[in-house]
């Protein structure tokens, strides 16, 4: 892991109420949940890769 994120209570709450919300999405099955936003992220991260790679701009 690359980087590790520390939540205050707050945030840690609003997270929760995510989670469970993407849950109920999906049927309240956390392994299809929890494999959707997988590759959720793997894609989001497909294509932050790709844009660390393109040039940067000479100005």
């Amino acid at each position: 892991m690359d980087h590790i994120v520390t939540l205050d209570a707050r945030q840690e709450a609003i997270l929760q109420t995510t989670a469970e919300k993407f849950v109920r999405l999906h049927g309240g099955d956390m392994m299809k949940a929890l494999k959707e936003q997988m590759v959720l992220n793997a894609h989001l991260q497909e294509k932050l890769d790709r844009q660390d790679r393109k040039p940067k701009p000479l100005v």
